[in-house]
């Protein structure tokens, strides 16, 4: 009875163990749709939890195909250390990552290095009206200084610094091509974000700043023309927002809820 005790004990730790070395890249798709609350899911997984590769697409329906959200193909590399404790990660993306991103940490706790990431400006039809009324197009880059993540009741909270840029921003409703380029410095404090809307240039005036929080941008700013460029953006600013009088000029309110 105690030898076959032994070989019980024996055989269920190697199947254990042979399921952890080949735990299939499929199952992480599951893991990151449950922590971005279904807005994000793993299309076309290939290889293992320790070594694999996909892309990053929207969540869709159990029928729908999955859509790139972000160029070329996500993989990662996780060190097995993690079942004790300790993690130790890389992701690569030579077609959206400006460099190799490192992950490091605990269970709860993960510091990811500097980077940043290239975003293609039609995913901001994704914040809604009226952004999927005038579908924009242009380049974006999302910066970031070293990240402090944690897990604390449940959610992913975060601390450090990041920067969008949108630079060469267009529209096709725009009799106006470019429209601006534009910077956003994100500061995050916990499960909250601080927004600042800045112009760098361009015929078309933003400005605004606002909260991210649980998924959520409330935003709250203008839009405006430049001076000699109001006849030839009126129509498209008003697809905007609302008209209000500020001082001596007109400008349109941006406002998200």
């Amino acid at each position: 009875m105690r030898k076959l005790l032994i070989w019980l004990l024996a055989g269920i730790a190697s199947i254990a163990l042979t399921v952890l070395i080949f735990f299939p890249a499929s199952w992480v798709a599951a893991m990151v749709e449950k922590q971005s609350a279904g807005r994000l899911t793993l299309g076309d997984t290939r290889g293992t939890l320790w070594r694999g590769s996909a892309f990053v697409g929207g969540a869709a329906g159990s029928n729908d195909p999955v859509t790139p959200l972000l160029p070329g193909r996500f993989s990662w590399k996780l060190s097995p250390l993690v079942l004790l404790g300790s993690v130790e990660a890389e992701l690569e993306n030579d077609a959206a990552l400006s460099r190799t991103i490192n992950v490091t940490g605990s269970w709860r706790q993960w510091q990811v290095s500097q980077g940043a990431i290239i975003l293609p400006a039609e995913r901001l039809t994704a914040l809604g009206a009226p952004l999927n009324t005038v579908q924009p197009s242009g380049q974006m880059r999302l910066s970031w200084e070293p990240l402090q993540l944690m897990q604390q009741n449940g959610q992913i909270e975060m601390l450090g610094d990041m920067n969008l840029e949108v630079n060469e921003l267009a529209s096709r409703m725009s009799p106006i091509r470019p429209l601006g380029s534009y910077t956003l410095p994100i500061v995050w404090h916990g499960a909250q974000a601080s927004v600042m809307l800045k112009t760098i240039k361009g015929p078309m005036l933003l400005s605004g700043s606002g909260m991210f929080a649980n998924g959520h941008l409330q935003f709250s700013g203008t839009a405006q023309a430049e001076t000699g460029q109001e006849q030839k953006l009126e129509n498209f600013l008003n697809l905007l927002g609302q008209r209000r009088r500020e001082g001596d000029h007109d400008v349109i309110a941006l406002e998200f809820k």
